[in-house]
């Protein structure tokens, strides 16, 4: 390790782990300022913080990353670190505070960089025992130091020295102020500038100090752990100026060129309205608009920006991360960004292993897939990949703030955000998006809104939104084929005359895709429907897809179903898909037929696009059923079939009802959608959704106390956004021995294969096991059929038909 002639070497900041040895402490100093300083180079000028900064907003983040842990010199922390005791007790970082006096030129940078050593693991206030505030506000500077133990004396001397070199190599700011820092002066320092800082921000501030405060909090944690997980950012942006000419090549051997509405949308500097009817090359016309918007960026503020591509559900954003990988050849360039990405790339690196009868027995091969996997995920959250596709959700935990999120909102500065789909949030998930595009607006990002029918509320929200306004792209009459001729049937979906209809299909050889509102009705319908079209077509002819199986059955189901109904599939196949509306964004699929039950005109528009989808044969009959109107526990009002709140599916309704027997269009949609906002029901749902805007924009986006808690807001996001999961009694021997697979993190991964998703008030549901971390339900399952019935007091709780 060293003599005491050589103390730095002595010194460690991290413990060995396993196999892997323990790190000395300058290295670890060393490591972070330079993942601090290439940081800057891919984030560039963040202008929102450069001005309360006067300029010096990466200098501070990078001096603070190279003196955040210099206060893991005392003795109780290095034997800590050693092994030799379980605990030392006290926080590093307030110990650092004490070298900065000897370091920092000036008051102001030393304001700044002692905010960014002090709260790179804890808030300063208000985490109920952990935050600083609660730890030493107090004590007296000799209390403090009797608690923080013993320090070496030429250490404290010789890591200054040391890490004012290393800042002046850096050419950052510093200075080395004359004298001898004590381990006594050292703490007795710490002690005054914590005081400083308490005082400071344990009050509102300004809205822009809040958010520089919380940027360079970002900043310096993204840089710890970078240099902690020994890891690298992707410098280049393959969606920048060379992207255009790519795909104009590779179009013309193709015998294509670029359309009117993607050369517009390539040629637009700013936010985009993008309005373009499946078919029509929407991606690539979005795409093209990034890349003009990351070379303009780039240029600004002299970063790489990153692109945003958000979608609401899960395996829409799998099946876009692959067609990205496509489109630039690279699949270590797209990263993905949910809350099961591990799990994603787990399932595409066994579909693609060589060897799949070792995967079977779950043996080495899928462990070192397992790990494969979790580098690639925490990799992505670690905010490596330029291109990154994913959930709204997951940027939205930047509005917790703190050291565990406060790194999105670096990452988000001068990027890049499309945002696809917005028709499937409900109006409160879409007033948070909103008010976070209006935070990206202010840390210089530029954001799209794409969609096949964007109606024109939804363009006045986003436009009423943002300070700069958009430009709309609409597409023109490209002359694409019809590919729908609507239906309209009086009864119900479940009704014995609309399986009769879907019989008479199938036995025309036809694939049909029936899609329901809500699990039971799939259910009730695929056991009856099932039999007679594998007697037809085969075993594997009948498909039943929700969103209540667990993870390796869905994997399984989605790729039979993409195998047998793939819109690019070279033989069309007869059979039958019963799903509900997870099927409507998240497969590419090309059916003959469609039934519907009755639904919001934008989900019903996205179940359309499951059938005929590349309109090389005559219109499809699209066949949409009356709609029920149940109750729902606790809540007021009607529900199209438990799902749907009354107003919007009776508006689209009365619209399909005028245009029945018609060939129909996207074109023709956007008109309905403006007809039914325009009605009392449109009218307050866009003042629902600007209320929700602002109150989340003014509760948690101003950041007036940005270095107090927010953790104990992360069960809400989670519930409001993800759910939850749980695991099969019957499953609970295989999931126990699937954690015990390679290291604990590897195992979990294997082990998440047996998760089903439940919503989050299903919880009571299940029975919470501590120590397996997961919740348990007792239920009957089926690998073809999904979640059945549950058992236990709480059971009627759970209703099929509330589900999807």
């Amino acid at each position: 390790m060293g003599t005491s002639a050589d103390p730095l070497r002595t010194l460690l900041a991290k413990s060995a782990r396993g196999a892997v040895p323990p790190e000395e402490l300058t290295v670890h100093l060393e490591a972070t300022l330079v993942a601090g300083i290439e940081l800057a180079r891919r984030v560039g000028r963040i202008e929102a913080a450069e001005r309360v900064l006067d300029g010096r907003f990466w200098p501070a983040a990078q001096l603070s990353g190279l003196y955040h842990d210099g206060g893991k010199l005392p003795d109780g922390c290095q034997q800590m670190l050693l092994g030799q005791v379980r605990s030392w007790g006290e926080r590093h970082e307030v110990v650092s505070l004490g070298f900065l006096p000897a370091l920092v030129p000036d008051e102001q940078l030393l304001g700044w960089v002692a905010a960014g050593v002090a709260t790179h693991h804890r808030a300063l206030t208000g985490s109920n025992g952990r935050d600083l505030r609660f730890l030493y506000d107090g004590l007296t500077a000799d209390e403090l130091a009797k608690r923080i133990g013993p320090i070496d004396e030429n250490a404290v001397t010789a890591l200054l020295g040391w890490l004012h070199t290393t800042a002046a190599t850096a050419l950052l700011p510093t200075t080395h102020k004359t004298g001898t820092l004590s381990s006594i002066s050292l703490t007795g320092t710490a002690h005054g500038i914590l005081t400083e800082l308490l005082n400071r921000w344990d009050r509102r501030v300004a809205a822009n100090v809040g958010l520089a405060a919380v940027l360079l909090q970002g900043a310096v944690t993204v840089a710890d752990h970078l240099s902690s997980a020994h890891g690298s950012l992707h410098t280049s942006q393959p969606f920048d100026h060379r992207f255009r000419p790519a795909l104009e090549e590779q179009m013309a051997t193709k015998g294509r060129v670029l359309r009117e509405h993607q050369l517009r949308a390539a040629e637009t500097s700013g936010h985009l309205l993008l309005r373009a009817p499946t078919g029509s090359g929407k991606t690539e016309a979005v795409l093209l608009w990034a890349a003009r918007q990351v070379t303009e960026l780039a240029q600004h503020t002299g970063g790489v920006p990153r692109v945003f591509f958000t979608l609401p559900y899960l395996a829409s954003i799998n099946a876009m991360a692959d067609r990205f990988a496509d489109l630039l050849g690279d699949p270590e360039l797209v990263g993905v960004a949910h809350s099961r990405a591990a799990s994603y790339h787990l399932a595409a690196a066994i579909r693609s292993n060589d060897n799949p009868d070792e995967d079977e027995q779950a043996g080495p091969c899928q462990q070192s897939e397992a790990s494969k996997a979790l580098a690639r995920a925490a990799f992505t959250r670690l905010f490596r990949e330029s291109v990154r596709v994913g959930t709204p959700y997951q940027l939205f935990r930047a509005a917790l703030a703190g050291p565990a999120h406060a790194g999105l909102l670096v990452d988000a500065a001068n990027s890049v955000f499309i945002l696809d789909e917005l028709h499937a949030y409900d109006s409160r998930r879409l007033g948070y998006i909103l008010a976070t595009a209006r935070l990206w607006e202010r840390l210089g990002g530029r954001i799209a809104v794409v969609s096949a029918t964007l109606p024109d509320v939804l363009a006045d929200l986003f436009e009423d939104t943002l300070d700069q306004a958009p430009t709309l792209v609409d597409t023109p009459d490209l002359g694409l084929p019809a590919r729908h001729r609507l239906q309209v049937r009086q009864h119900h979906l479940t009704d014995p005359a609309t399986t009769n209809e879907i019989r008479t299909r199938l036995d025309r050889g036809q694939s049909v895709l029936v899609v329901a509102n809500n699990v039971a009705h799939a259910l009730a319908l695929f056991t009856e429907l099932a039999p007679h079209c594998r007697a037809l077509h085969g075993d594997d002819s009948a498909f039943l897809l929700h969103s209540r199986f667990t993870r390796q059955d869905r994997n399984r189901i989605e790729q039979n179903i993409r195998d047998r109904f793939a819109s690019a599939a070279a033989d069309r196949l007869p059979g039958l898909l019963v799903a509900t509306q997870v099927v409507e964004v998240s497969l590419d699929l090309d059916l003959d037929v469609l039934f519907a039950a009755a639904a919001p005109l934008e989900a019903l528009l996205q179940r359309f696009g499951r059938v005929n989808r590349l309109g090389a044969r005559e219109p499809a009959d699209v066949i949409v059923h009356a709609p029920a109107w149940t109750r729902r526990r606790n809540q007021p009002g009607e529900y199209a079939d438990g799902i749907y709140p009354r107003d919007p599916v009776e508006a689209g309704w009365q619209r399909l009802l005028e245009h029945q027997n018609r060939i129909i269009s996207e074109v023709d949609a956007t008109g309905w959608l403006n007809t039914i906002y325009s009605t009392g029901w449109g009218k307050h749902w866009h003042g629902e959704v600007a209320t929700h805007r602002d109150a989340f924009d003014s509760a948690f986006l101003t950041f007036r106390r940005p270095f107090a808690d927010r953790t104990d807001l992360a069960q809400t996001f989670d519930e409001l956004f993800d759910g939850t999961e749980a695991i099969l009694e019957q499953h609970r021997a295989a999931y126990t021995q699937a954690l015990t697979q390679g290291t604990a993190a590897e195992g979990r991964l294997v082990a998440d294969q047996y998760l089903i998703p439940m919503p989050a008030w299903a919880a009571q549901l299940s029975r919470y096991e501590k120590a397996l971390n997961v919740r348990v339900l007792d239920a009957d399952y089926d690998p073809d059929l999904g979640l059945l019935a549950i058992r236990g007091p709480h059971r009627h709780a759970y209703q099929t038909s509330q589900v999807v």
